[in-house]
């Protein structure tokens, strides 16, 4: 009789465990279609090349007088005069900038190593937006025979990227789609979709002409109409493309 009881105690607790056990839900994995494991990646780099059609110029006066007074004045004297043939040449009030304005005394010393005087020097620059590139030469021209004697990192430019950025970003995926294709087949496996495409901003090669004057009165350095060749601009854009392998 102990017996028996023993065993439908066994019977009972073999069952609830069983019941217990059927009640808890076995772990599920699953694959994840669009996992990489079996993937091709590659960069691609597209270029483009593109004429500019704006420049930006930092023009300026450099003046030095035995005073501060004197030095002021003749600098304001001759920026004024660089500021109106600027808009005499088609260059708008609002596409010019006053960049730097600084006064600073200066003390040469002579062989003896002492002072040989003190000057005073006026620096007033002006960063200016050419949007004519065909009128740039007669610009810079002007802009020295009104007193200007500092003319520096001409900048070129291409106004609006836009169109160009986009041309650059799908030679991007074309050549990334050629490399991939390359590799595929070198590996003798089949290219399948695109996983991944990641994009990074296009970088601009710019041309740029330096054209500085020291101090002192610069308008009879320029007896013509200056030379200007803008050349062309390079604009990039870089893709990272994953493609699945079949």
């Amino acid at each position: 009789m102990k017996n028996l009881f023993k065993l439908v105690s066994v019977t009972i607790l073999a069952a609830f465990l069983l019941t217990s056990c059927g009640s808890v839900a076995a772990p599920q994995f699953s694959v994840n279609p669009n996992q990489t494991d079996r993937a091709i990646m590659v960069n691609g780099l597209g270029k483009v090349k593109i004429k500019p059609d704006i420049a930006y110029i930092y023009v300026g006066v450099h003046t030095e007088r035995a005073s501060a007074s004197e030095a002021v004045a003749a600098n304001n004297a001759s920026t004024t005069n660089l500021m109106e043939a600027l808009k005499a040449n088609g260059i708008a009030e609002t596409d010019m900038q006053t960049s730097n304005f600084s006064i600073w005394q200066n003390t040469p010393y002579g062989p003896d190593g002492l002072p040989a005087g003190t000057t005073y020097v006026v620096d007033n620059q002006v960063y200016i937006t050419v949007r004519n590139l065909e009128s740039l030469g007669k610009v810079l021209d002007s802009a020295v025979q009104a007193g200007a004697n500092n003319v520096n990192s001409i900048q070129f430019d291409v106004a609006d990227k836009s169109g160009a950025l986009s041309e650059a970003r799908k030679e991007a995926v074309k050549a990334a789609l050629a490399q991939a294709t390359e590799l595929a087949e070198a590996a003798g496996v089949n290219l399948g979709d695109v996983a991944r495409i990641e994009y990074t901003d296009g970088n601009y090669s710019y041309n740029y002409m330096g054209y500085g004057m020291g101090g002192g009165g610069g308008g009879e350095m320029a007896s013509s109409t200056v030379p200007i060749t803008t050349g062309q601009m390079e604009i990039t854009a870089n893709v990272s493309v994953t493609y699945l392998i079949k």
